[in-house]
C-alpha cells in the first residue's frame, strides 16, 4: 500500500509502467473529480435504488410530464467534430495490449475500448489497460506474442473512444480520504489526463462512451464531470465528447433530456441492446404478466425493440447527432465453413436492417466482421451518416410499444443454455477475462446479464418449461450440475480442474435465484475478485 498525493491510497500492485500511469499529478487529479462528485454519485445510486423500489410495486417507467418541454423543443446539440461525421463501422472489445492493436488496424471507424462490459476489472486489466491507451495514443504501442508474432499499428488507426465503468462500480485498489472511489471516474480520470492534449493535437479529443445511465439526472453529473476536467487540463470547453448508451428502459424514456444535458459535450446515442434486454427484465422482474421468453427469441425483429431502436434514430436526428446501431454479437467460425456463412449472414441482415432504418453506423465484436458490416452501410449510406436524412422523425414512440411484453416459448433447452454460458462467462470473469467466445457468439457482462436475470425471472414466478420442468432454485440447481457435466466433455478435465468453476457455479446459483433480486452480477462477483486478488 502507498500514500499517493493528500489523503490517497493506492492498494494494488504497482511496477513502473503503473507508476507513470499513477503519478502523483494523475492521482490528484482523480482524487479531485472524487471529492468533487463522489456526493452527487451517491445521490443518484439512491435515487435508482428508490425508483426501482417503486418499479417493484407495480410502477412502470413513463415518460417524465416534468421535463416535456425539452423533449418537445427544437433545440440541437452542438455541431459534431469532423472526426466524429462517419462512424460507420465501430468495433468494441477490452483494453489488452494485443486486442487495442488489432482493433485499431481492423478497418473500423472508430474502435471503443471497454473498462466496462467487456473487461473484468482486476487491478491489472484497469491500470494496464491504461498504459497500453497511453501508448496507443502516442502511436508506440507494440505487442509480441508467446508465440513471437509481432503487431503494431499501421496506416491510419480507428478513432479512439473510451468506455469507463459505469455509476454503480467503485474500485476498490484506490481509496480517497479512507473510502473506495467511484470507478467511472479513475477510468475516465486516468485516460483524460494522460491523453487528452495528446488527442486534440491528432485532431480528435477525448472521446467516451457513457453506460448504463438511467436518468437525465446522471447525465447532468457527468456533463458537470467534463466541465470540470476540461478546467483542470487547461482544455477549451465541449472538447470532451461523448455517446450515451441507451441501455436501460428508465433511459430509454429519458433520450432527449440526456442528450440535453450533454448537448454541448454529446456526440450521439447508442443502441445497448444487450443491455437493454436485461434491463427490461430486471425493471418488471416481478410482474407476472411479463415474463419474457428463451433469451434467443428476444431478437431485434421483436416489436419492442423495434420501438426502441427507431426511437433512438429520432431523437438523435432531430438533435443533431449520431444514432448508433448495436452490436452483432457473432464471431468467425474456424473450420466451419457452413456455420462460418450462416454467422455472416445474421451480422449482414442486422446491419442491413440497422441502416435501411437510418442508423448512423454499428458495431461489430470481432475485426472479421468489420468488412462485412462497412459493405452494407457503403452501399446504403454513402454520405457520412444519415443524421439529415429525415428517416424516422414522424414516427410517435408510445409508452406501450416501448414496454410491449415480447412473445414467444419458455424451453428447458433455453434455461439449461443459460445455465451453460452463464456459468462459463462467470468463471472466464473470475480469471480476469471480460470477453469470452462461447458458442459463436461473444459473450460479455450484459449477455450473461440477461442470461442470469430471465433464469431468476422464471424462477420467481416457478415457471413451467415446455418439458414440464418446473423452475425452482432447487431444479436450478440441478441444472446447473447437469450443464457443468456438458462443459466438462467439452473442454476437457485438465481446464475444468484448474479453473474457477466451484465459484462461477456457486456465483450463478446466488444471482439467478437468490431473493430479494441482486442488482448486477457484477457486485458480488466483483467481491470475489477483489478477495482473491
Amino acid at each position: 500500500m502507498t500514500e499517493q498525493a493528500r489523503g490517497v491510497k493506492l492498494l494494488g500492485e504497482t511496477n513502473e509502467a503503473r507508476r507513470e500511469i499513477l503519478s502523483p499529478e494523475a492521482v490528484a487529479f482523480v482524487a479531485d473529480l472524487v471529492r468533487t462528485f463522489r456526493p452527487a454519485i451517491a445521490e443518484r445510486l439512491l435515487a435508482r435504488e428508490q425508483r426501482h423500489a417503486r418499479f417493484a410495486k407495480g410502477e412502470l417507467p413513463a415518460f417524465l410530464p416534468e421535463t416535456r418541454s425539452i423533449r418537445e423543443g427544437n433545440w440541437t446539440c452542438a455541431p459534431l467534430p469532423p472526426s466524429l461525421l462517419d462512424r460507420r463501422v465501430e468495433i468494441t472489445g477490452p483494453v489488452d495490449r494485443k486486442m487495442i492493436i488489432n482493433a485499431l488496424n481492423s478497418g473500423a471507424s472508430v474502435f471503443m475500448a471497454d473498462f466496462e462490459d467487456a473487461s473484468s476489472p482486476t487491478w491489472a486489466n484497469c491500470i494496464d489497460g491504461h498504459v497500453n491507451l497511453r501508448d496507443a495514443v502516442r502511436r508506440t504501442i507494440s505487442f509480441t506474442s508467446p508465440e513471437g508474432k509481432s503487431y503494431a499499428l499501421k496506416g491510419t488507426p480507428a478513432v479512439l473512444f473510451v468506455r469507463p465503468r459505469g455509476f454503480h462500480l467503485e474500485e476498490k485498489h484506490i481509496e480517497v480520504d479512507g473510502q473506495s472511489v467511484p470507478a467511472m471516474l479513475v477510468d475516465f480520470g486516468l485516460f483524460a489526463f494522460h491523453n487528452a492534449k495528446a488527442l486534440v493535437e491528432l485532431g480528435h479529443g477525448p472521446f467516451f462512451y457513457l453506460p448504463k445511465m438511467e436518468s437525465h439526472l446522471e447525465a447532468r453529473v457527468w456533463n458537470d464531470v467534463f466541465l470540470r476536467a476540461e478546467e483542470k487540463l487547461g482544455l477549451a470547453r465541449a472538447t470532451i465528447k461523448a455517446t450515451c448508451l441507451i441501455e436501460t428502459i428508465p433511459g430509454a424514456f429519458e433520450m432527449d433530456e440526456i442528450l440535453h444535458e450533454l448537448r454541448e459535450h454529446s456526440a450521439g446515442l447508442n443502441c445497448g441492446r444487450w443491455d437493454y434486454i436485461f434491463s427490461f427484465i430486471k425493471t418488471m422482474a416481478t410482474d407476472s404478466t411479463r415474463i419474457l421468453p428463451d433469451r434467443a427469441e428476444l431478437t431485434m425483429s421483436q416489436p419492442f425493440m423495434r420501438a426502441y431502436t427507431r426511437h433512438v434514430i429520432q431523437t438523435c436526428h432531430r438533435r443533431g447527432v449520431s444514432a448508433m446501431g448495436g452490436m452483432a454479437a457473432q464471431i468467425p467460425v474456424k473450420n466451419d465453413e457452413a456455420r462460418n456463412a450462416i454467422a455472416f449472414e445474421k451480422v449482414r441482415q442486422d446491419k442491413l436492417r440497422e441502416v435501411e432504418d437510418g442508423h448512423d453506423g454499428t458495431w461489430v465484436a470481432h475485426p472479421g466482421l468489420v468488412s462485412v458490416a462497412k459493405k452494407v452501410f457503403d452501399d446504403l449510406m454513402p454520405g457520412p451518416n444519415q443524421i439529415a436524412s429525415g428517416k424516422q422523425l414522424a414516427l410517435r414512440v408510445t409508452a406501450e410499444q416501448l414496454l410491449e411484453v415480447p412473445e414467444g416459448k419458455r424451453t428447458e433447452a433455453g434455461l439449461r443454455h443459460n445455465v451453460r454460458v452463464g456459468v462459463q462467462y462467470l468463471e472466464a470473469w473470475l480469471r480476469g477475462s471480460g470477453a469470452v467466445p462461447l458458442y459463436d457468439l461473444m459473450e460479455d457482462a450484459a449477455t450473461a446479464e440477461i442470461s442470469r436475470i430471465q433464469t431468476w425471472q422464471w424462477c420467481h414466478f416457478a415457471v413451467t418449461l415446455d418439458t414440464g420442468l418446473v423452475v425452482t432454485p432447487i431444479s436450478v440447481a440441478k441444472v446447473i450440475e447437469e450443464e457443468l457435466a456438458v462443459v466438462r466433455r467439452e473442454i476437457g478435465d485438465a481446464p475444468f480442474e484448474s479453473g474457477r468453476f466451484d465459484d462461477a457455479r456457486s456465483l450463478f446459483l446466488r444471482v439467478a435465484t437468490t431473493e430479494p433480486l441482486i442488482e448486477f452480477l457484477t457486485l458480488p462477483a466483483y467481491e470475489l475478485l477483489v478477495q482473491s486478488a
